[in-house]
C-alpha cells in the first residue's frame, strides 16, 4: 500500500547520528505491517536497513540478533550442534501465519515491537531468557528483558523515538532440552496458544512460556518438572498477577477477560 502522506525518508549510514525523532516519524525495518494499511498520522520514514547491522553474531556468550534481522535470514542460521535448544528457532518462524515472501522482508525487532499476543519472536526471545538493548533518543542505551518488553497487545516499553536495537540470546539457555507446542483455530491461522517449556541439564529448573493465549508473554520458573497440581497453583490466574496476564480468545488477537 502506497502511504501518500509521507513526505521524506532518511536513510541513516552506519557510524551516522540517528536523525533528531519529531511527530509524525516511524521507524521502517521490513515495513511489512507498515505497508499493509493507511498510516495518515505519519510524515517521516527513518530506514534502519541502511545501518547494515550485522544480522546475527555468535560467540561462546550466545547469539545477538539484530532488530533487522529478517526471519528468513534468522531461520537459516547454522548454530553449533550442541546447541539442543535451536530448533525452537525453526519452529517458532514457522508459527507465523505468513508466506515466505513475508519471511524474506519481515524483521524479527519488528515482529517484537509490534507486540501482538501471537507474535512467534516473542515466543522465542522470552522462551530463550531474550535481553533486548533499546536506544534512547538521547543517546544512551538501556536492556530490558523481552518478557518484560511486551506489556500488552500492541504495546511494550518502548517510549516514542526509542528503537530495539538488538536481542541477545545467552548461550546457556541454547543447552537446555525443549519442547514446542502450538494450536490454531484454522489449518493455517495465527496461533491460539503456543507454549515452549525448557529444561535445564544443570539444576533440572523447568521453565514453561505461555503466549498467544495471553496478551503479554507469561513465564513460570519450577525447580524441577511439575505435576499438574503444581502448575495450576502457580498459574497467573490464581495469583495478584491476573490483571496483566489477561487472556486471548478472539481467532485475530482481540483480548478478553
Amino acid at each position: 500500500m502506497d502511504l501518500n502522506t509521507i513526505k521524506d525518508v532518511v536513510r541513516p549510514r552506519g557510524g551516522d547520528p540517528l536523525p533528531r525523532w519529531r511527530n509524525g516519524d516511524a521507524w521502517l525495518g521490513g515495513g511489512t505491517w507498515l505497508f499493509s494499511e493507511p498510516q495518515p498520522h505519519l510524515s517521516r520514514l527513518i530506514d534502519l536497513a541502511s545501518l547494515q547491522w550485522p544480522a546475527m553474531e555468535m560467540d561462546e556468550r550466545g547469539l545477538c540478533i539484530a532488530a533487522t534481522c529478517t526471519v528468513a535470514a534468522l531461520e537459516s542460521a547454522s548454530l553449533p550442534v550442541e546447541w539442543t535448544a535451536s530448533p525452537l528457532i525453526g519452529q517458532c518462524c514457522r508459527a507465523f501465519a505468513a508466506s515466505f515472501k513475508i519471511w524474506n522482508t519481515a524483521t524479527v525487532g519488528g515482529n517484537i515491537c509490534m507486540s501482538l499476543p501471537a507474535g512467534p519472536m516473542i515466543s522465542l526471545t522470552v522462551a530463550l531468557d531474550g535481553v533486548g538493548t533499546i536506544w534512547s533518543r538521547d543517546g544512551g542505551e538501556r536492556q530490558i528483558p523481552i518478557v518484560d518488553f511486551v506489556t500488552g497487545a500492541k504495546t511494550n516499553a518502548l517510549t516514542p523515538g526509542e528503537i530495539l536495537r538488538r536481542i541477545d540470546l545467552p548461550a546457556q539457555t541454547f543447552m537446555r532440552r525443549a519442547a514446542f507446542r502450538q494450536i490454531s483455530l484454522t489449518p493455517f491461522g495465527r496461533s491460539a496458544a503456543l507454549l515452549i517449556g525448557t529444561l535445564s541439564p544443570r539444576d533440572s529448573t523447568f521453565a514453561l512460556t505461555i503466549t498467544a493465549s495471553t496478551v503479554r508473554p507469561v513465564r513460570m520458573s519450577f525447580a524441577g518438572l511439575p505435576d499438574g497440581q503444581r502448575c495450576e497453583s502457580a498459574s497467573p490466574a490464581k495469583s495478584r498477577t491476573r490483571s496483566i496476564t489477561t487472556t486471548c480468545t478472539a481467532t485475530h488477537g482481540g483480548a478478553s477477560t
